[in-house]
């Protein structure tokens, strides 16, 4: 019988970060379970590398070509209106409150979230695990919860100032602040930075000594707060203390031994920070040239481009006149012409840009993703068996001249045409390496397919972040978004599993991975119980 499984999720930890932190005596449990397991110090995140999308890939297994979750803020084409999951308060105060809540805490989940893949949750819930989890973004499950009337937010509610009834499905045991607790504890709920670890190790602790699950999913955010404040380099205090509620939950095992005997354990961020000082108000920006939809407009008909910024990253979607080849370069060279820019991405067919496809992840024949930094354009697909069948065909885009096919660290084949040092690139052997965008190709493909993602996606600097909807940055501080390393990777900690698992032929299996992303960890999950 397979042991529990807990996976522990550290909002925006950074590995060199967490070694400090371990070297200066100041996360003695972290330090612990790294010597007990097998550490992966470069775990790729998402694009934009933003805890929603991050945490999607993270439970389902799949990109946002295939779950749907594409920002902090996006454009919904078919509703014709922004979703906003709460980048700052002044954002969300702009979107209003109820609506940023209902899509933060229900849509994203239950409407945002593509129907047709399925969150862990779901996977080990129909198989009979016991599945919960603490607060986190992504809980979609086979358990119907009902709003809790308790706490601050309950008390709202019921008094008829907060309309947020909404019943939910998810793990079988779900804590979400005061909104959703599917058991009684004596745990405080807080939306409070500074004081969320602290309610998730209790609703964790209770969990271990009640023996309620066998994979529960421990959600650490406060690090992320920490660090937006006050950079990543000053995070060392929020990683002590998200130590200190890791051991809290690990002693309501008797210890790090009986835990260990009992438990495996994944740890793990959702993306990396990098010091921000400057802002990049791509608002403002494109407001000069033409007519931005606005948060809460009646009649986006009037509008020519909706505009969402999402940290250090942003999505452009033309509303009118969308493939229109000379609005389409007018935009691509006024951002380009931004201090701040680093790359722009788009799709093209023939040459041209085109309308997005109404089926994600669908590749119409000839269409490509484009990405361009500094006047360097290099063009690229993934190559498809179906398309290797048919690559004799005139209509084939492998058909095309000076196309070449590489293949990335995940053994993924790409056509590539064009100046590879847009991605920071080189080719040998037919392996193509991008060190300052690791899975550049897949991530921005990926994104650019996505069916919430935008027509232009704009990709920041190091040193820049988007002023989002409500006015604010975290300048100076830390951020994270962007397509660059140092947005991008993060620690994955295996303890009892994946290349730690006590089978040695699952571990070497696994230890075989020449690159590990985020989309890794659902798949171990789901073997740990089904194998």
């Amino acid at each position: 019988m397979a042991k529990k499984l807990v996976l522990a999720y550290v909002d925006s930890l950074r590995t060199d970060m967490l070694r400090q932190t371990i070297d200066e005596g100041r996360a003695p449990t972290f330090s612990r379970l790294l010597k007990r397991g097998a550490l992966v110090e470069d775990c790729i995140s998402s694009f934009p590398s933003v805890t929603p999308v991050a945490s999607a890939e993270m439970v389902t297994g799949v990109q946002s070509d295939r779950h749907w979750i594409s920002g902090m803020n996006w454009f919904h084409r078919a509703e014709q209106r922004y979703v906003e999951y709460g980048s700052s308060l002044e954002a969300t105060r702009a979107f209003g409150l109820f609506r940023s809540l209902h899509d933060l805490v229900y849509n994203m989940n239950l409407s945002h979230l593509s129907p047709s893949v399925e969150t862990v949750f779901e996977t080990l819930d129909d198989i009979g695990v016991r599945t919960a989890s603490t607060p986190f973004l992504i809980y979609r499950g086979r358990h119907r919860h009902d709003v809790n009337l308790v706490g601050i937010t309950g008390k709202a509610i019921e008094a008829g100032l907060l309309k947020f009834d909404y019943g939910t499905w998810g793990p079988k045991e779900l804590f979400y602040g005061d909104l959703y607790s599917s058991m009684e504890t004596s745990c405080k709920p807080s939306s409070i930075p500074g004081k969320r670890d602290i309610y998730s190790a209790c609703c964790a602790s209770e969990l271990v000594s009640r023996d309620a699950f066998d994979f529960m999913l421990l959600s650490f955010p406060d690090n992320d707060n920490y660090s937006h404040r006050h950079g990543p380099l000053a995070s060392t205090r929020s990683i002590e203390r998200a130590d200190y509620c890791m051991a809290e939950v690990i002693q309501s095992a008797g210890g790090v031994e009986p835990f260990l005997a009992d438990h495996a354990l994944i740890l793990l961020a959702d993306h990396a920070h990098t010091d921000v000082e400057k802002t990049y108000d791509v608002i403002e920006w494109m407001s000069r040239k033409w007519k931005v939809l606005p948060p809460s407009s009646e009649d986006p008909d009037l509008a020519e481009v909706a505009v969402s910024p999402t940290s250090r990253a942003a999505h452009i979607y033309l509303l009118a006149e969308q493939d229109n080849p000379i609005r389409h370069r007018r935009i691509r060279e006024h951002l380009a012409g931004l201090e701040g820019t680093e790359l722009i991405a788009w799709t093209e067919q023939d040459g041209e840009p085109v309308a997005r496809s109404p089926k994600p992840g669908h590749l119409e024949p000839g269409n490509v993703a484009v990405v361009e930094r500094d006047g360097r354009r290099l063009d690229f697909f993934p190559v498809t068996q179906a398309m290797r069948r048919d690559d004799s065909k005139p209509a084939s885009p492998l058909a095309g001249e000076g196309r070449e096919t590489v293949t990335d660290r995940r053994g993924r084949e790409w056509s590539i045409s064009g100046n590879i040092e847009a991605l920071g690139a080189s080719v040998e052997n037919g392996m193509i390496e991008m060190p300052d965008y690791p899975d550049g190709l897949g991530r921005l493909w990926s994104a650019l397919v996505a069916p919430h993602g935008g027509d232009l996606i704009v990709s920041l600097e190091l040193g820049y972040e988007c002023v989002d909807w409500g006015g604010t940055a975290h300048c100076p501080g830390g951020s994270h978004g962007s397509l660059r390393k140092e947005d991008s990777e993060g620690p994955l900690l295996f303890v009892g599993c994946g290349p730690d698992d006590p089978d040695p032929e699952i571990a070497a299996r696994h230890q075989a991975r020449s690159q590990w992303g985020l989309q890794d960890v659902a798949p171990i999950i789901r073997d740990h119980f089904v194998a």
